[in-house]
């Protein structure tokens, strides 16, 4: 599933791509993906609007329009989005697609259609559950918020991180990361963790993130030649997915367990 440095870099993308352009025409081929409002009226929503921004929330996608209604995207676990030339070969399940001004076409496909767009009103969040996601991890979250956020919690340490309303973006790739680097093993209980082990917990959050966003980087001719899809942190990821390999840090075999259904993978050395 992207997580926030995936839907960062999307932004990142298509937002100078689409800031200026108007939406001319729309496009719905699978009504099920449009969650608000229905699909006429959102059709009806953004033809001959003008973008004029581009934003990001937790994992959600956002692009405001003139008079202040937002187009608000969440990809899941498959979705994806291009901005194709005239012309360019669609994508096996598009499910939308909108003509912009210069001839492009912004399109949104998704193989197990768990996506979903939202068209809303200025200052109507209720309908997408951005209003539930807590502070973003670059909002000057330190020690004292997390210990006071999680710190009486008997949950898992990994399944807080990934608590949306406690901490807006971090998915199950990613607090893996964050626990590596803050040498805390995932299986642990957060109300067990020490003061220091917050203040490293603090630290690594923003730094790590802003890490695999830099190392996300990639140009608009990149991101359309490998169609949205190809654009990850794998090669950088130090133990996400790499379950039976030596540690980079210690060398010793890394291990797998399962937390809250979600898969998670530690060094039982380093972490602890």
């Amino acid at each position: 599933m992207p997580e926030l440095p995936e839907v960062e870099t999307v932004r990142r993308v298509l937002g100078p791509q689409m800031t200026g352009r108007t939406m001319i025409s729309a496009s719905i081929r699978t009504p099920g993906v449009i969650a608000h409002p229905e699909p006429t009226a959102f059709i009806e929503g953004i033809e001959g609007k003008r973008v004029i921004d581009t934003g990001r929330r937790g994992k959600f996608l956002t692009i405001g329009m003139e008079g202040g209604s937002r187009l608000v995207i969440h990809l899941r676990m498959t979705g994806c989005l291009l901005i194709a030339p005239e012309g360019y070969p669609e994508e096996a399940h598009t499910h939308v697609t909108i003509g912009l001004d210069d001839g492009k076409e912004l399109r949104f496909s998704d193989t197990r259609r768990f996506g979903r767009m939202w068209l809303i009103d200025s200052g109507q969040d209720a309908c997408t559950g951005m209003e539930r996601l807590g502070p973003e991890p670059f909002d000057n979250i330190d020690a004292s918020y997390l210990q006071g956020r999680l710190g009486r919690s008997r949950r898992k340490i990994k399944q807080c991180l990934m608590d949306q309303s406690a901490i807006a973006g971090i998915g199950n790739i990613y607090s893996d990361e964050i626990l590596f680097s803050s040498s805390i093993d995932p299986r642990r209980e957060a109300c067990t963790l020490s003061a220091d082990e917050w203040r490293r917990l603090a630290k690594a959050i923003p730094e790590r993130l802003s890490f695999f966003i830099e190392k996300n980087m990639i140009t608009p001719e990149e991101y359309l030649e490998t169609k949205g899809k190809d654009y990850r942190n794998t090669p950088f990821l130090q133990v996400y997915g790499h379950e039976g390999e030596p540690c980079p840090v210690c060398g010793s075999r890394l291990e797998h367990t399962v937390i809250a259904g979600r898969g998670s993978t530690f060094c039982p050395i380093c972490q602890h």
